[in-house]
């Protein structure tokens, strides 16, 4: 007879069949087939039989062995304050939070806690509390589900009040099947000792509500600065909220409108329970919630909540208690006093006389995204302007300041800094009406450069701009620029360009890093490392190693840099002596204001340092008077670039290659289309429009531009402006020998090296049939130098190649066309060799 613990059961069972078929093989009758069957079955089930009792031994041995951890009684079941994380700066040497500093944990008795605080937390964590065996299959069984689905990257609690208290309580925060296994036998032998009564009562003075507040007693204290038995019904909703995320839903953090959004719910759930009234409800909802101020002792705190949070986040609540972390961040100690104090020496002036209550500023390093200053507000602990709240990573309208993200897409399809728009009051026909934006001070500067329109922020010609480009497509390089708050597309429309489109500051910052850093972009840092209680190391992040990526060609950056560094382009707006420079390097700087003035800002960057800084009203509160990102942003910005720069190396910006422009009206840099019919030179002035395809800015212009919803409205004013300034009909007699040259390359100002030679030089030509050669020349102090000349003029655009660089020094360069008997000079350009 076999035995399972003896030799190979299948080979056994073989051999067993073999000889019974044997036996039976000469008859074949039925009789003997329904014999082999009964005892075929018999032998399995013996197996089964004896494989439920190993199971049932092997599963009585672990709830044996597992149940050890069990608690004795409902006493307290200590906690190690040394396990709590600190918050480090860069150096490692400073502690920016201690998050084990106000350990507090209180023991109270159940009847000491109001029945509306215990029913609030039942309501919200586990409403089968009282029926169940301990174990909330439901909801486990959709956890398991959203694990499957989602690889377990969605988080979805499960559990029942009584696995809340054994995780929190009795296990470590590993994340195992054996982990699970015990936390199953735990909550039901929990079950068999204790009541439920006393099972909500450990909950109650073991469960975590934030920081180092364990159990309600201490969170009582922690948030609200009394007992337990004191809870108003809308404070115990707001405790009975925060368990299910205690980082995240923090009345200290960003997200404190998601805590009583929760806060809410769980007083709606009570009515809908039977528990409380509707009127009482409603009541509770309207409650002003004073909670208690945080120890002042924390340094730089939005930033130590964001690091708290982003911790929270990966490891997990417990990895904040539990594991003793040192957490060494990206923040600069200098830096973020320099912040705090620039923004301290212009909030009586330069905030507070404009009616705002609030201002913040990011630093981060372009070249590998580490963010080295935060503030969150200009005072955390300023309760009656929302201080806490982080601006930092909140959304918000950032005004024209999000021009360069548009002006950059536009490059990207085709256009250059010298295509021509009209700035000129427009309607605009859109899917949702008519819309007419307006400049900043309604004076409108007719045809104007990209570069003039950029550098002096005017509005009309950027909202033509994205109408050109597309808004997908600058939504397209938003996202691809790190921006996480445009994913409903179907809320933008023109407007986005004037900042119609909220965006948080450290995104914002984030994106014109890119900007600063010739086109690559780092993800935002603020960790480098993470080590346990033993000196463990979880995680490293080496700057130089950062996630990074070619957000923008570096052309396109060059272009759209050039501009923002231009203090000469703005001047004409802004004035040649602002707050956008600065006394000893090159700067690109932005500002933006929201058209009702709820909003300032002011972001700028150098090779090495990108910073934004935002001022306004938390709750969205109107400024007033001229309250534009010029006046409220602006000196603080510079007074921390100014000071955060102080002493360290100068660097400039990479001037863009020279471009040769195409051949079309508008994009070559000139509003005006010219043809000579005999002698007689017809001067035509339209609209873009009527130049271009908006599907393909640089192919063949429309054969019926009117098709285009914009044409009619653009042309309007486009026409009003040329019959103002005597453009209509325009004609100019001409001999037929007029020559007009134009040089693209070099540019005004460049400077060349060894290096750049050979050099091609480019000009285009207006009339070249009648031109017989072009001379080069190159004027200095002592000499005129005519070192090249091209007699093949076969069309309009023409290169010289300049061979070999001449002797170092600053030139004036020209080029003399020779056309029958007659010369002419075109335009004198300067011109350094080094």
């Amino acid at each position: 007879m076999f035995h399972p613990r003896k030799g190979n059961w299948r080979a056994a069972e073989k051999n067993f069949l073999q000889s019974y078929a044997q036996k039976y093989s000469s008859s074949f009758n039925r009789p003997g087939q329904k014999k082999f069957r009964r005892v075929l079955w018999k032998f399995i089930l013996k197996i089964i039989l004896i494989l439920i009792i190993i199971a049932g031994v092997f599963l009585a041995g672990a709830v044996a062995w597992f149940s050890r951890d069990l608690p004795k009684s409902t006493n307290l079941l200590t906690k190690d304050k040394m396990a709590a994380a600190k918050i480090y700066d860069r150096t490692g040497q400073t502690i920016l939070y201690d998050t084990g500093g106000d350990f507090v944990r209180t023991k109270i008795k159940l009847s000491d806690i109001p029945d509306y605080a215990k029913w609030s937390t039942i309501v919200a964590e586990d409403r089968g509390f009282y029926s169940h065996g301990g174990l909330n299959f439901k909801g486990m069984l959709r956890a398991l589900l959203v694990d499957i689905l989602h690889g377990g990257s969605a988080s979805q609690g499960g559990s029942s009040i009584t696995q809340q208290f054994v995780k929190n309580a009795l296990l470590s925060n590993e994340k195992t099947i054996t982990r699970k296994i015990k936390e199953v036998i735990l909550s039901w032998r929990m079950e068999q000792r204790f009541s439920k009564d006393e099972i909500l009562e450990m909950y109650f003075n073991e469960i975590p509500y934030g920081g180092t507040a364990y159990g309600i007693e201490a969170a009582a204290h922690k948030y609200f600065n009394k007992n337990a038995k004191d809870l108003t019904l809308a404070e115990g909703a707001v405790l009975a909220a925060l368990p299910q995320a205690p980082s995240y839903l923090s009345p200290y953090g960003p997200n404190k409108d998601k805590l009583l959004a929760r806060k809410d719910w769980i007083l709606d759930s009570l009515v809908s329970e039977g528990y409380i009234s509707k009127e009482k409800a409603e009541a509770a909802k309207k409650e002003e919630l004073k909670f208690v101020n945080i120890s002042n002792s924390i340094i730089a705190p939005h930033f130590s909540f964001y690091i708290k949070e982003l911790v929270t986040e990966k490891y997990g609540e417990q990895a904040l208690t539990d594991q003793g972390l040192k957490i060494i961040t990206t923040l600069d100690l200098d830096q973020q006093k320099k912040a705090e104090e620039a923004i301290n020496k212009f909030y009586d002036r330069n905030v507070k006389s404009f009616n705002a209550r609030n201002a913040a500023l990011v630093a981060l390093n372009p070249k590998t995204g580490e963010i080295t200053a935060m503030v969150g507000s200009h005072d955390y602990f300023d309760e009656e302007n929302d201080g806490a709240v982080n601006v930092a990573i909140s959304p918000r309208q950032p005004g024209s300041s999000f021009k360069p993200i548009v002006y950059s897409a536009a490059f990207e399809a085709g256009f250059s800094p010298d295509t021509v728009l009209f700035d000129l009051l427009t309607t605009f026909k859109t899917e949702v009406g008519d819309y007419t934006p307006h400049n900043y001070n309604d004076h409108y500067f007719g045809p104007v450069s990209i570069r003039k329109a950029l550098a002096g922020s005017l509005n009309v010609p950027a909202v033509k701009t994205i109408y050109l480009v597309g808004i997908n497509n600058v939504l397209d390089l938003a996202e691809r620029l790190g921006y996480t708050t445009f994913s409903d597309r179907s809320r933008f429309g023109l407007s986005l360009v004037l900042g119609g489109g909220e965006v948080k500051l450290l995104e914002h910052v984030s994106a014109f890093s890119a900007l600063a850093n010739d086109g690559r972009q780092f993800q935002p840092l603020a960790i480098l490392r993470i080590e346990n209680s033993d000196g463990d190391i979880l995680e490293e992040n080496k700057p130089e190693k950062n996630r990074n990526k070619e957000a923008l060609k570096p052309q396109i950056t060059r272009q759209v840099v050039g501009i923002m560094s231009d203090n000469s382009a703005r001047a004409f707006v802004f004035g040649e002596k602002n707050y956008l420079t600065l006394p000893d390097r090159p700067v690109a700087a932005k500002t933006g204001t929201t058209n009702d003035f709820k909003d300032g800002w002011t972001l700028g960057f150098t090779p090495s340092l990108a910073v934004g800084v935002w001022v306004g009203n938390t709750r969205g509160d109107v400024m007033k008077g001229a309250a534009d990102g010029s006046n409220v942003a602006a000196p603080i910005w510079h007074e921390f670039m100014v000071n955060a720069l102080k002493g360290t190396l100068v660097e400039n910006f990479i001037a863009p290659d020279s471009i040769i422009l195409p051949n079309k009206p508008m994009l070559n840099g000139s509003f005006t289309a010219e043809t000579i019919v005999g002698n007689v030179k017809k001067i035509e002035v339209h609209n873009i429009l009527h130049y271009i395809n908006r599907n393909n800015i640089l192919g063949p212009a429309p054969a019926t531009p009117w098709d285009d919803p914009n044409y009619n409205s653009w042309e309007l004013a486009v026409q009003d402006w040329a019959q103002k300034n005597g453009y209509i009909n325009k004609e100019v007699v001409v001999d037929g020998s007029e020559p007009i040259v134009t040089i693209l390359k070099p540019v005004a100002g460049a400077i060349l090296t060894k290096d750049d030679f050979p050099f091609t030089i480019s000009f285009q030509l207006k009339n070249y049939q009648n031109i017989n050669k072009v001379d080069a020349y190159l004027i200095d102090s002592a000499s005129q130098t005519n070192w090249l000349t091209y007699k093949n003029i076969s069309s309009s655009n023409n290169d010289l190649l300049w061979t070999a660089a001449p002797v170092p020094g600053k030139y004036k360069f020209y080029l003399l066309l020779t056309s029958g008997s007659q010369t002419q000079k075109s335009n004198e350009i300067d011109l350094e060799i080094k």
